[in-house]
């Protein structure tokens, strides 16, 4: 999401929240170290060096649902790697934002039985991000029950990562909570898309039946199976519930 997918620039790339962000800053430098499928391992092995090699002022580390999506899925060992980032950055004198993530289960709209199981390890993700933004005292907000989350307009094709109107949304509430921790924030980002470029409804369609059906089968060796053993686990408790 850091990266800016969702939210493309008439002449190609990405920008995003982030940069939107940066743009409320007055003589700002920004760079963008994010990568898209990017995991809490590789933001510790990956981008944290170049990130304090920067020494930046405000840091985001946002992240965590590639690890959801994932097998070998495990809330302490993600905490432990957000606890290192974080206390890394912070001990350099950045102010770090972090963030509750959404549900991508339901974003997707998966079918209960898989949803479930990826609603589970949303909480607990969440709960470690919750755990190191309290430790670290980081500028926190929730996506996870922002009422943008049920607003198929602020979504972009891929259902996965916000339109530019969602990354708005995003770096609008990052910049009312660096102004509430005292951070001044000279421009408010603005709420109304301006200056990217929309996307089209054939496109929806086009996304859907080729790069969504690449997205698929790139998951199809390990994400798939792993969700329909979790459903399939799910399912064999509740039956024995109820023959107890």
């Amino acid at each position: 999401m850091t990266e800016g997918l969702g939210d493309p620039l008439p002449g190609g790339g990405w920008r995003g929240w982030a940069a939107l962000l940066a743009e409320s800053f007055s003589s700002s430098t920004f760079v963008n170290y994010a990568a898209s499928g990017a995991t809490t391992a590789r933001v510790l092995d990956e981008q944290l060096p170049s990130a304090l090699a920067f020494r930046p002022t405000v840091a985001s580390v946002v992240v965590g649902v590639n690890d959801v999506l994932r097998p070998g899925f495990d809330p302490a060992l993600i905490e432990n790697r957000l606890d290192h980032v974080v206390g890394s950055l912070c001990a350099s004198g950045a102010v770090v934002l972090t963030a509750r993530m959404p549900d991508p289960g339901r974003m997707l709209r998966l079918p209960g039985a898989l949803r479930r199981p990826l609603g589970r390890r949303t909480v607990e993700l969440n709960g470690a991000v919750q755990s190191v933004a309290e430790r670290h005292r980081t500028v926190h907000i929730d996506l996870a029950d922002h009422p943008a989350v049920a607003d198929r307009a602020a979504w972009h094709v891929d259902r996965l990562h916000p339109n530019e109107r969602g990354h708005r949304v995003v770096a609008r509430e990052f910049a009312g909570a660096l102004e509430a921790r005292g951070v001044p924030v000279p421009r408010m980002p603005s709420a109304e898309p301006s200056g990217g470029r929309s996307t089209r409804p054939f496109e929806h369609v086009w996304w859907l039946a080729t790069k969504g059906t690449g997205w698929v089968l790139d998951r199809g060796t390990d994400l798939v199976p792993h969700l329909l053993g979790m459903a399939a686990r799910e399912f064999w408790s509740a039956v024995r519930s109820r023959r107890r």
